[in-house]
């Protein structure tokens, strides 16, 4: 599917997934990145995650956006069933929530851009990223994805090998910035639209 808002409902809620592992050994690696924006966007809600239930996840509900008609109720989620099982979890929040597919976003690592580079898209295919695989195949592919740049491994280093380790402390120097700039990406696009919020974070 193209890169459009078609499938957005205005006055459904927005379920926001940020990818990652679970457990303090993988909090800091490169493939965790979506948990590192949702931790922040949790931050600016002023909520702290919780159980969700039967769910495999953990989760925080608020709103963000100004008060008024660009104001949005959101379900912040960390899936907790390790990354190549995160479609089971995004679905059972989705159902549980009433959320339409094209009013979920999945905040990711991705290889092939370079470092904190962002772009964001609807739709499409996985790239060989195993959480993305296991979401398109529990619903489909035609839902948001916020995808934060890491790179490609350096010389012979395996790809599952480069995504499972730390950021590099040069790459940590940036760190917190980058992470800060996706999650105004999330935001811009849940308030303003995806093609906007495209024409302001895909550099």
């Amino acid at each position: 599917m193209g890169d459009t808002d078609v499938t957005t409902e205005p006055g459904a809620p927005w379920l926001i997934v940020g990818l990652g592992n679970p457990g303090p050994d993988y909090a800091m690696n490169r493939h965790n990145v979506g948990f590192m924006v949702a931790d922040l966007l949790a931050g600016r809600i002023g909520g702290k995650f919780k159980r969700a239930g039967k769910a495999q996840a953990q989760v925080i509900e608020g709103r963000i956006g100004p008060p008024g008609p660009a104001n949005r109720r959101v379900i912040l989620a960390k899936p907790m069933s390790y990354m190549n099982l995160s479609g089971g979890p995004v679905t059972a929040l989705r159902d549980f929530y009433k959320v339409p597919t094209g009013n979920i976003v999945a905040v990711h690592d991705e290889l092939d851009i370079d470092y904190g580079v962002l772009r964001l898209k609807l739709g499409g295919g996985d790239n060989g990223h195993n959480g993305l695989k296991s979401m398109t195949k529990a619903m489909g592919p035609d839902y948001h994805r916020v995808r934060f740049g890491i790179g490609r491994p350096p010389g012979r280093m395996q790809v599952a090998d480069f995504v499972l380790k730390d950021f590099s402390s040069a790459e940590r120097k940036e760190l917190d910035y980058f992470v800060d700039r996706a999650a105004d990406a999330v935001e811009g696009l849940v308030i303003d639209g995806l093609e906007r919020a495209q024409s302001t974070y895909n550099s």
